[in-house]
């Protein structure tokens, strides 16, 4: 499987909160759902429903997987919607129980052993395992050498700090740019390969 992150990101690389205003307020974070004015269907809507389309699976961090619990199932009906409460997910956390696990077709990754259950997955057989937001996550992957593709809406604003999927580690990383997309709304759709060194 090769994993992928797809996210909304602004010029100043922050995720943090692009859905809602109390989705994530940690560090007094106030520019939730920022996304809002340069959503379109088209270009942007269309970047999720190609990635949703190549994926065997969602992987998720647990504030993130628990938003989207809270949100999906009751949107039941819309393609894109049946099509996230029916694929198969995980959720890394180290706090959620298995009874807690109410959005259908989810399973856990212990986070003490996500590296090593994440590598499993991504050596298995199978399409896309797809991660959206779940920055914590996404930048241990990135840190692990665990990520295949970047898909960035990079977003026409900038939040002046707010939480990141980089990591602050001092490596290189070389990544290709093999697609780019412009909105009418200003949003650069970008997909990014990571470079394997030779």
């Amino acid at each position: 499987m090769r994993i992928v992150i797809s996210e909304f990101i602004s010029l100043d690389g922050v995720v943090q909160a692009p859905g809602g205003p109390q989705e994530d307020t940690d560090g007094g974070f106030a520019h939730g759902g920022w996304t809002h004015p340069f959503f379109d269907p088209e270009v942007v809507g269309g970047a999720f429903d190609e990635a949703l389309g190549k994926a065997d699976a969602l992987l998720f961090g647990r504030r993130t997987w628990q938003t989207m619990a809270g949100a999906w199932p009751e949107r039941a009906g819309d393609p894109f919607a049946d099509r996230m409460n029916a694929i198969r997910k995980y959720v890394v956390s180290g706090t959620l129980s298995d009874s807690e696990l109410t959005w259908e077709n989810t399973a856990r990754i212990p986070g003490v052993e996500a590296v090593a259950r994440i590598r499993e997955l991504r050596a298995s057989a199978g399409g896309d395992l797809l991660v959206m937001g779940s920055p914590t996550l996404v930048r241990t992957l990135l840190h692990e050498g665990l990520v295949d593709e970047l898909r960035l809406m990079i977003m026409p604003v900038l939040l002046g700090g707010g939480k990141s999927i980089f990591p602050e580690d001092g490596a290189l990383r070389t990544l290709e740019l093999v697609s780019t997309v412009t909105s009418g709304t200003g949003v650069q759709v970008c997909t990014y390969r990571t470079v394997t060194e030779a």
